[in-house]
């Protein structure tokens, strides 16, 4: 997992992640300004389920317990116990991640539905 930490810090994927949550910035203020039409609401909800959901998560939650699990040596008793606590936190936020990022992607597939 260090080295998938390490790896995935790369201009594309930082690029998608950060470009998408750009996009959603200007769709939840694009939603406000046009808040009469009936996708603004799933534009709206669409990004704030992405902003906070996904890159919320990701930075509050997840990226800590990269840090911390960087700072150990994989093969001592200490890396070994904070796996454990690594794994269990990790993989809850990362559920969260995905839900919210699905909910998203489902809510602005209603706003482009409903926009037609």
């Amino acid at each position: 997992m260090q080295s998938i930490n390490i790896t995935v810090i790369n201009p594309l994927f930082m690029g998608v992640l950060l470009g998408t949550a750009a996009v959603c910035i200007f769709l939840a203020i694009f939603s406000l300004s046009r808040w009469h039409q009936p996708d603004a609401v799933y534009l709206l909800v669409g990004s704030l389920l992405y902003l906070i959901g996904t890159i919320g998560v990701t930075i509050v939650c997840n990226v800590p317990l990269n840090d911390a699990l960087a700072t150990v040596e994989p093969s001592s008793t200490n890396g070994a116990n904070l796996w454990v606590s690594y794994l269990k936190n990790w993989t809850f936020w990362n559920h969260i991640r995905t839900i919210t990022a699905l909910a998203a992607a489902t809510s602005f597939t209603i706003a482009l539905l409903i926009s037609e």
